[in-house]
């Protein structure tokens, strides 16, 4: 049996549509279709409130469009999203003294990016 998630704004009851979240470094609100996943720095809006949604000054309101062949929550993670927008945004690390930069895993980041499939 599914239970569908509620709207996060205090109060309201209406049923979840899509998933906010924050990109504190780059000052962006990612606003995209519902996450598969509750996840506990995400927010999840209902069609009334994310049409409501405002930016804190200085900010960008980043809105993904749902892809209209799905029904119910997106297979996309929007954590991974954001944390992906983040990391890009981060520049790169100098390699330790004595290390070599050219070994097989040169260049090679461990991402927290999942894929779900539907069952």
């Amino acid at each position: 049996m599914s239970h569908a998630r509620r709207c996060s704004r205090t109060a309201c009851s209406s049923a979840a549509v899509c998933t906010l979240t924050y990109v504190y470094a780059d000052q962006t609100a990612v606003l995209g279709p519902l996450a598969t996943y509750a996840e506990p720095h995400a927010y999840d809006l209902c069609e009334r409130h994310s049409e409501q949604l405002s930016a804190p000054r200085g900010w960008e309101v980043l809105r993904l469009a749902a892809d209209p062949s799905t029904r119910g929550p997106s297979s996309d993670d929007l954590l991974a999203l954001a944390d992906a927008v983040r990391e890009a945004a981060r520049p790169p690390a100098p390699a330790p003294v004595g290390h070599r930069a050219d070994g097989p895993a040169a260049g090679v980041k461990r991402g927290h990016l999942r894929v779900l499939t539907s069952e």
